[in-house]
């Protein structure tokens, strides 16, 4: 399935193929970035059966849902964005490093990226590596400076390229509308479990986990993909990928 949309950049701005929410492609393009091949992503099947959540090695480091942008879902984002203030953080005392998605059908790839940027994922970016530069370059950037570091980053467009363009469906065109978007979840060292999204007006703060909570946990699926699916519409096009440990 292929999944990415932000219909607020300008029409003349740069454009990505959409990327399909596909585990092996994504972890060959995290691992071709920099990330250790410790970690790796994994297929989750089902976020209300425990018996095939437990096929996700724990913890799970980050969740990435892709969920259909519903009239339902866009009337909550205006509503609870409508009271916030444009997100203006940056450097080193930021709680979780936030991309601004400026690219118009790279919210598959913005998810990953806030994926290994944040809690514990981000120990496993290897040195030296276009990963762990473009994070390093990120920090002491404000918002829309990262969007334009994103945007010049051949390495990232050409990963992201490759790994776009071997889906086992047919990739949309890059200036297509596609109506499913990604939204990651982390949860940083303080316990709390964030929602990163490039199309919001910054990072969310949904609520504190316990120690032993990871994202998978039912207070994390409870604030997070739980709640986008109760918005859903009966509409079933849901599904969700985790960063997890690599399997042997």
């Amino acid at each position: 399935m292929s999944a990415a949309t932000n219909p607020d950049p300008s029409p003349g701005s740069l454009a990505f193929v959409p990327l399909e929410a596909n585990p092996e492609l994504m972890t060959s393009l995290l691992h071709k970035l920099g990330l250790s091949r410790a970690l790796q992503v994994h297929d989750v099947y089902s976020i209300t059966e425990p018996e095939l959540l437990a096929f996700v090695p724990r913890p799970a480091l980050a969740l990435l849902l892709v969920f259909p942008v519903s009239a339902t879902y866009e009337s909550a984002r205006l509503a609870e964005d409508a009271g916030v203030d444009e997100y203006a953080g940056c450097g080193d005392g930021e709680p979780v490093i936030w991309y601004k998605q400026t690219i118009r059908n790279a919210c598959g790839l913005m998810g990953l990226l806030h994926a290994v940027s944040n809690g514990p994922a981000r120990g496993f970016v290897e040195p030296n590596t276009p990963l762990q530069n473009l994070i390093t370059a990120s920090v002491p950037l404000p918002p829309a400076q990262r969007s334009a570091l994103l945007e010049q980053t051949r390495e990232l467009a050409t990963a992201h390229h490759e790994a776009a363009s071997q889906g086992a469906t047919a990739a949309p065109d890059a200036r297509d509308d596609v109506d499913l978007h990604y939204v990651c979840f982390v949860k940083t060292e303080d316990g709390t479990l964030w929602e990163l999204d490039g199309r919001r007006k910054g990072p969310i703060a949904r609520g504190k986990l316990d120690d032993a909570e990871d994202v998978l946990s039912e207070k994390a699926l409870l604030w997070g993909p739980l709640k986008f699916l109760e918005r859903g519409g009966g509409d079933m096009r849901f599904s969700c990928v985790a960063l997890a440990g690599a399997l042997e």
